[in-house]
């Protein structure tokens, strides 16, 4: 017996069923391994629903200040990105009929998505999700009406249960809403009506990695070690005391009343005549080192790194100057913001585009994701023309603007007149 034979008789001994799993058309190859073999065992997930761990601790953590900074320099730099819908690479245009209708259409279905939510409040929720916990999620409905073929809306991406039996049929419910603590029912949700955003797909797993799940340890010792440096420096007690060697009680309580009535707040000189000079006993040392500010740095780098941004991003400025932050910047441009912001597009593409909507010619970009500097950017764009490599309407293209009302010839004229300025 194969391994996937064997891997879905356990599965089928798990679930109780005895459901044969759908067979493909005949001219179609059948799939011939089984899909997260890790969570096919009777005692771990029972059913096809698999719930998504410690959302409410996720969320209380996201609301940390450090958390909250990192995740803020991400979600409100791509929801403030300019974007485009256009053709997709590969088709043409001129033989997609209604093609300009269809594009403002597109655009209207993502600008408007519902009644309450503009495109970025829409996007700033399912960031949000995905950030946190790895599960951003929009569910879609298709309205059949060619001005606006879609409807969007948030979904809380921790109610969404994935469906690991999912044969990939588009008839068949992928995922299931189900509040917290619900056992059965919910509601059934088609691969072409939800959204779902994975941070770090994996194989073993249907569910995604959010960078909070990845600095979830860290950031609760920050916490406990923040609490304690604030408890610290908040105490108003005294670190050291007088040791008067050989005092009796009655000489003892007179110290202290007269400590605390003339000279504890005043500011005035204490003069003690005693036998013996009275020793300073202390008891810390009262300094910086006290508040664990190292160690608190630390670990405000280390979630830094699970977020893939550096750490002057989160308000470690040390050792920086100009040249450094530049580089920093592109950096988390490029290593945190540029890979979600490309993911999220692939998705409305993919998910929106083509199956919710059936229109699967355009596709959704991000135009600062393909922008250099804007000096540079020009210096290219000027040469291309000049070398007839791109028209003029090309590179409006590329710049986000509609093409010009001329025909081909005007156009190339276009490109040799940039070329002699």
């Amino acid at each position: 017996m194969r391994v996937g034979e064997q891997l879905r008789e356990i599965w089928r001994q798990a679930t109780g069923g005895e459901k044969q799993p759908v067979q493909a058309a005949a001219t179609e190859p059948v799939r011939r391994t089984v899909a997260l073999p890790s969570i096919l065992t009777p005692g771990q997930f029972p059913g096809g629903g698999l719930p998504k761990p410690t959302p409410a601790n996720l969320r209380r953590f996201a609301e940390t200040p450090v958390v909250r900074r990192a995740i803020n320099v991400i979600k409100d730099r791509i929801a403030a990105m300019d974007w485009q819908v256009r053709v997709r690479r590969g088709a043409q245009a001129g033989e997609i009929p209604e093609a300009k209708e269809k594009l403002r259409a597109l655009r209207r279905v993502l600008e408007e998505p519902n009644e309450a939510d503009s495109f970025r409040t829409l996007m700033e929720q399912a960031i949000e999700d995905a950030l946190t916990g790895g599960y951003g999620a929009i569910e879609m409905e298709a309205t059949g009406d060619a001005e606006r073929p879609a409807l969007l809306w948030p979904v809380d991406g921790a109610s969404i249960r994935v469906n690991a039996q999912w044969d990939g049929s588009p008839e068949t419910p992928r995922y299931t809403q189900r509040a917290q603590g619900q056992v059965g029912g919910g509601v059934d949700l088609r691969d072409d009506q939800l959204l779902y955003l994975r941070m770090n797909p994996r194989s073993f797993t249907p569910f995604g990695l959010g960078p909070l799940e990845v600095a979830f340890e860290t950031v609760n010792q920050f916490l406990s070690a923040h609490r304690f440096a604030g408890k610290l420096a908040a105490n108003a007690v005294a670190q050291y005391a007088l040791w008067l060697n050989e005092a009796t009680p009655v000489q003892h309580d007179r110290l202290i009343r007269w400590w605390q009535d003339e000279i504890e707040g005043t500011g005035r000189v204490p003069l003690l005549s005693t036998e013996q000079k009275p020793e300073v006993l202390r008891f810390a040392q009262g300094t910086d080192a006290d508040l664990r500010l190292a160690w608190q740095e630390f670990l405000i780098r280390m979630i830094a790194n699970a977020f893939g941004l550096p750490p002057l991003m989160l308000g470690l400025e040390m050792d920086v100057n100009r040249s450094t932050a530049e580089e920093m910047a592109d950096e988390a441009f490029r290593g945190a913001i540029s890979p979600l912001a490309l993911s999220l597009a692939g998705h409305i593409t993919r998910d929106l585009f083509a199956k919710c909507i059936g229109w699967r010619e355009f596709e959704f970009v991000f135009n600062d994701l393909s922008a250099r500097d804007e000096d540079t950017e020009l210096n290219v764009q000027v040469k291309l023309l000049a070398a007839g490599v791109l028209t003029v309407d090309e590179v409006r293209a590329m710049r986000g603007l509609a093409p010009l009302a001329r025909s081909g010839v005007a156009q190339l004229t276009g490109a040799a007149d940039a070329a002699r300025e």
